[in-house]
């Protein structure tokens, strides 16, 4: 089918490859939710790792998963094509998860970086194969990009739903080799819709048949020295964890070099904004993932995971998450369109200093929760569910817009750096969490009594710190809408 063909509205609701492209999200989103919701439990649980050393593995996980996002794209378009690269990182993937099933300790860290690789190079080769499939000015992209968030949020919730089921027993084998199975199921997917997948307009169809196996030989290569490269970091996952710090700290002061020599006066202002935001942004990434870690072990180990008879597991917790976006986003968009058409301005600003406040309050909720504690120090489920909840309100209120952003704001000629940066802010919270998490008080050989204490404090130095960071970021409303506001031509 042409090109032509394949994005005309009149010939189909959405264009061939688009309604697989769904499925091949949510399997291969499967695997991802099963490690990031149980690799901690796992790690403490099972292979006798300590509680910082497991939250320091985490945190370079979600560190180098989000900055191999950038650099998949790249990969994809000039060296493997999108739909290959997405193959080979998903075989990866399975690989991985069957050596982390059957290997121990020793499988774990060969294992995480195969899946690690795989992981952080197909989410933007996924995402290009769907934008791909329509013309520049097809309204249906939108809607297209809608249901494929709507597939990875599916893939969450059954991911974590059944991490939590095999949890309940700690038979993490059949864990993993459940996500080998969702991943598989992905590449089969793939394959079979191959041809209409295929790369319609990269810099890697430009090149002659010869360049094209030159280029696919590099490109695998790339991928095998990946793999040793993130098992070393891994491995060293403390000084990994500096390293990537010191590397957002790094590109921060660049990106303000930059902004400062830039001469266009109204992009350098808007460059100005982008950096406020996002280092106010960090403070929320760095809270938003305390979930896989901190947050995690206090639920296994300070809640009452009770209720109404059934034993809820710890993974089960952040399907509130996949439920509240799911359900709170179409609600949320409808609420702001009723709020802006009686003449509030909901923009950029106001929608971050939002989502700091909430994220903010999900933390001081814990605290109150602690609180109320029964006589065995357990805190009552309830407070969770608010907790994340509020979290889940924030992330409604940031991340959708996080990536229209950079749009908005960057230079035609900085977008990809900027929206690196972007990517970045999300990595460094990873491992900032993963810090903070090493702050909260050791659950092994302790008592949730004993611990409870210790929890509040950091609950409550988090919230306030969030909630006066949202505050300042208000006070900084009216200065950054006029940095943002275009300069009549």
């Amino acid at each position: 089918m042409s090109h032509s063909e394949n994005t005309s509205p009149s010939h189909a609701v959405i264009p061939a490859g688009s309604g697989a492209l769904f499925f091949i999200q949510t399997f291969s989103t499967l695997g991802f939710a099963v490690l990031y919701s149980t690799l901690v439990l796992y790690a403490t649980k099972r292979l006798g790792f300590s509680e910082n050393q497991a939250n320091a593995i985490m945190g370079v996980f979600g560190a180098f998963n989000y900055g191999l996002h950038m650099f998949g794209g790249y990969l994809g378009g000039r060296y493997l094509s999108n739909r290959n690269l997405f193959v080979l990182g998903m075989v990866l993937q399975v690989i991985g998860c069957a050596l982390i099933a059957l290997a121990g300790v020793s499988g774990l860290y060969w294992g995480l970086a195969m899946f690690l690789t795989g992981s952080g190079l197909n989410v933007t080769c996924l995402n290009m194969m769907l934008t791909q499939r329509f013309a520049p000015e097809d309204e249906r992209r939108e809607s297209a990009f809608l249901w494929n968030y709507a597939g990875m949020n599916l893939g969450f919730f059954v991911g974590f739903t059944v991490a939590g089921y095999f949890q309940l027993t700690e038979n993490y084998r059949a864990l993993f080799l459940f996500a080998t199975l969702g991943n598989a199921a992905a590449i089969i997917l793939t394959l079979s819709r191959w041809n209409i997948l295929k790369d319609i307009n990269t810099p890697l169809k430009q090149v002659n048949s010869r360049q094209f196996m030159q280029r696919m030989l590099v490109g695998i290569a790339i991928l095998l020295v990946l793999v040793p490269i993130i098992r070393v970091l891994l491995t060293q996952a403390a000084l990994s964890s500096y390293f990537v710090v010191a590397l957002g700290i790094i590109i921060f002061v660049i990106m303000g070099i930059v902004t400062a020599r830039h001469r266009q006066r109204d992009e350098k202002s808007r460059m100005k904004a982008y950096l406020l935001l996002a280092a106010g942004s960090l403070v929320f990434w760095t809270l938003y993932q305390l979930a896989p870690m901190g947050l995690t072990l206090f639920a296994e180990n300070n809640i009452d995971l009770n209720v109404f008879g059934l034993r809820v597991a710890p993974q089960w917790i952040q399907d509130i998450n996949t439920i509240v976006i799911v359900v709170g986003g179409p609600l949320m968009a409808l609420w702001f369109k009723k709020l802006r058409q009686r003449g509030l301005r909901i923009d950029i600003p106001l929608q971050f200093s939002g989502a700091l406040l909430c994220i903010g309050i999900g933390m001081l909720v814990l605290p109150i929760g602690i609180h109320f504690a029964g006589e065995n120090g357990l805190m009552a489920f309830k407070w969770i569910v608010i907790s994340y909840v509020f979290q889940s309100i924030g992330e409604l209120m940031i991340s959708p817009i996080g990536y229209a952003m950079i749009g908005k704001l960057a230079p035609a000629r900085y977008q990809g750096v900027m929206m690196g940066c972007w990517m970045m802010v999300t990595g460094v919270g990873a491992v900032l969490a993963s810090f903070i998490s090493g702050l909260m008080p050791a659950n092994t050989g302790s008592t949730p009594a004993v611990t409870n204490p210790g929890y509040s404090q950091v609950f409550s130095v988090l919230g306030w710190g969030s909630v006066a960071t949202g505050v300042m970021l208000m006070l900084l409303i009216p200065v950054l809408r006029r940095l943002i506001q275009r300069e009549p031509a």
